[in-house]
């Protein structure tokens, strides 16, 4: 479904997404398939909720950003969604149901918010530009439609989906230490484990045998930790396109888990909130080129009716501890949490 766009929306509406500033609002629609057709698209595909894919008239490199710096809330303000006894509950009963043979592994997150009534009508461009100076990251976005309620800045580390050709392939994260030896069995197991859902996955839209795997447990620093990385690829079959891949893959299985409809349903139960863009998917789509990129929409922040919300989690296996989980969703959010929460005295990216 197309949406309407007015002159309003064409002037205020811009992105930065894979490195470049789009800016003049071409149209915005929920329909997937128009990642087929033609133009430079922004995409966000939130985990609860309908696609939206936006295309731009003017794409540019990204410049610096000109604006007010960011002034994020007091680090005090903070509130989080579970507190640390009932995410540890939410582990346990995830061991439960691994017990049970319901499931593998489950990916459990909480969301944090925190007010901007104090703040100077902030916004969400500059925050990506603290996040790209502070925390920056391979698959960084700024999403900011405000007639549609778009407001997303993501500092995320990890693919999703990403396309050139018939050629498709998804670097899932599992696995996060402070130190590059840090990582543990229960680490390289839960990779493993995700590694096989998304071979599963793509194998639904990619040719019989060309599904590999060539990178497996990669070590991968990034600011304040490391992570281990895999890479699946395949090749997409003829008469299939963007809808049809999405539509086999989302929502990404590193942050849902394995069997992916299980894990889903018991995140369904045990998270209070809906995870909205968390969790899901932003990036960009060149439709004339055949090519397109897509993160996993984790380490990201977005306004909503005036609050900042954040949101962090970690998978949940037969290994793990609930102190152990609730230490790691701490560590994701430590470094990210301060940038918001801090005022910037210099600028970086424009989006």
């Amino acid at each position: 479904m197309s949406l309407f766009v007015t002159k309003h929306d064409r002037s205020t509406a811009r992105a930065v997404v894979g490195n470049r500033l789009c800016t003049d609002l071409i149209d915005v629609t929920n329909d997937l398939s128009a990642l087929d057709s033609s133009g430079f698209w922004a995409v966000l595909l939130p985990y609860n909720g309908l696609p939206l894919c936006a295309r731009f008239a003017t794409v540019r490199p990204a410049i610096p950003w000109t604006g007010r710096p960011w002034v994020g809330p007091d680090i005090d303000t903070w509130e989080t969604s579970l507190n640390e006894a009932e995410f540890g509950a939410g582990v346990d009963s995830i061991r439960a149901s691994i017990a049970a043979g319901d499931v593998y592994q489950v990916n459990l997150t909480r969301r944090m918010s925190a007010s901007l009534a104090s703040c100077d009508t902030p916004r969400i461009e500059a925050l990506g530009a603290a996040l790209a100076q502070g925390n920056p990251a391979p698959f960084s976005a700024v999403v900011s439609l405000p007639t549609h309620g778009i407001a997303v800045a993501s500092a995320s580390p990890e693919r999703f989906l990403a396309r050139e050709g018939s050629r498709i392939w998804s670097s899932p994260i599992k696995g996060t230490a402070a130190s590059p030896d840090g990582f543990s069995a229960k680490d390289h197991a839960e990779n493993v484990m995700i590694v096989d859902l998304v071979r599963n996955d793509l194998g639904r839209v990619c040719e019989w045998g060309s599904v590999r795997v060539p990178e497996l447990l990669h070590v991968e620093p990034h600011p304040g930790l490391f992570h281990l990385v895999s890479t699946v690829e395949g090749t997409l079959r003829p008469g299939l396109g963007w809808a049809e891949a999405i539509s086999a893959t989302f929502p990404p299985g590193s942050v849902t888990g394995a069997p992916k409809i299980s894990a889903c349903s018991i995140i369904d139960v045990l998270e209070p909130v809906p995870r909205e863009i968390y969790c899901g998917a932003i990036g960009w789509v060149d439709a004339d080129r055949v090519r397109g990129d897509l993160n996993v929409a984790i380490r990201t922040f977005w306004i909503e009716e005036n609050t900042l919300n954040f949101g962090t989690g970690g998978a949940i296996t037969w290994d793990s501890t609930p102190l152990g989980e609730w230490r790691e969703t701490e560590l994701k959010a430590k470094r990210l949490i301060g940038l918001a929460s801090a005022i910037q005295r210099t600028s970086h990216v424009e989006p």
